[in-house]
């Protein structure tokens, strides 16, 4: 039988890996597949205040102050959702935030 192609399309999100669920109990088995698919949402949400952070470096590299602005908002919004949702802690966040604010005014247009 022959291979599906589709097989080696990339995939919207990671996969979610449930081989390592050899729990006995029912309840446990349910925990770990929770515990998976609260990973891979952390993990979204940390790699989308990652993005933001690059995306506000280009924004100050084209010197569009109206963006660079947008930038910065969007930012900080994204790392709030993600210190409310836990994927960062607020120390974290807080700390994100005030190196995304000294960038800005290292920029000169803070």
């Amino acid at each position: 039988m022959a291979r599906d192609p589709a097989w080696r399309l990339p995939l919207a999100y990671p996969p979610l890996y449930f081989a390592a669920a050899v729990a006995n109990i029912k309840s446990q088995e349910k925990r770990i597949h929770r515990s998976e698919r609260e990973r891979v949402e952390n993990r979204r949400r940390t790699s989308t205040v990652r993005t933001y952070f690059r995306r506000l470096e280009r924004a100050i590299e084209g010197g569009d102050k109206n963006a660079i602005e947008a930038e910065h908002r969007a930012l900080v919004s994204t790392i709030d959702k993600a210190a409310e949702h836990g994927a960062l802690h607020r120390n974290n966040a807080a700390r994100k935030k005030a190196r995304a604010a000294r960038i800005l005014a290292r920029s000169g247009q803070g």
